[in-house]
């Protein structure tokens, strides 16, 4: 696992609960101080998503912690006809046999118009009930409420900080990106989790690559 650089203190500082508490509001401009508030806040989304088991209810949390939606509730848009192969290694991961079936899907977490990750998930159907099978087949909803009631648990096996906004070993004298007027411009996809999940029996059931995009920050930086 790549590991991320820790500032939980300035995390914590930056953690937001409402928009009052925030105080003035400024958007995200090219300088040091949005960088470093930028990195604080992936490292506390990183920390929250690492902590908790439902990547979907996690997604929920942060968009009502940062009002990026009136009503924060994540919707799952699911990419019709999309397939992708298992990938190498996965079935022993599972704990499957070469005929074992694999359904996938991939969604795109979204709250508010926000489309906050978009998730790769390979599923094991023969371990989920009929009914989460005939929901997962024939809806939009998210994979972590829909299975909910297996009261899963969830193994990280890797999470990687796609982009960073600071240079490694920045706090420690490393040259900085000179401060700009301009805003900054934050990549599509700034971080990644890859994970599988296990029933409470501790049987593994689904496999899943979370690609969390630039619109977790959609929303203006503390002044």
């Amino acid at each position: 696992m790549k590991r991320l650089s820790t500032v939980a203190a300035l995390a914590t500082m930056l953690a937001v609960g409402t928009a009052d508490a925030r105080g003035p509001q400024e958007p995200w401009t090219d300088d040091f101080d949005s960088r470093v508030q930028a990195l604080a806040l992936l490292e506390s989304l990183n920390a929250d998503l690492l902590s908790h088991a439902s990547a979907t209810l996690t997604l929920e949390r942060w968009c009502g912690d940062h009002r990026m939606a009136d009503t924060p509730k994540i919707v799952a848009n699911r990419v019709q006809g999309a397939d992708k192969a298992l990938p190498e290694g996965a079935r022993a991961e599972l704990g499957i046999g070469a005929d074992e079936p694999v359904r996938y899907r991939r969604v795109q977490l979204a709250c508010g118009g926000h489309v906050l990750s978009e998730a790769d998930n390979w599923y094991v159907p023969s371990r989920l009930t009929p009914e989460m099978n005939r929901i997962l087949d024939t809806t939009d909803q998210p994979f972590g409420k829909v299975v909910q009631a297996l009261g899963f648990r969830r193994q990280t096996k890797s999470a990687d900080l796609l982009w960073s906004p600071l240079p490694k070993g920045w706090e420690n004298g490393a040259i900085l990106p000179p401060s700009k007027k301009t805003l900054l411009i934050i990549p599509h996809e700034v971080l990644q989790h890859r994970a599988v999940l296990y029933t409470a029996e501790n049987q593994p059931f689904s496999l899943v690559v979370e690609t969390y995009t630039a619109e977790v920050l959609t929303f203006p930086r503390s002044r």
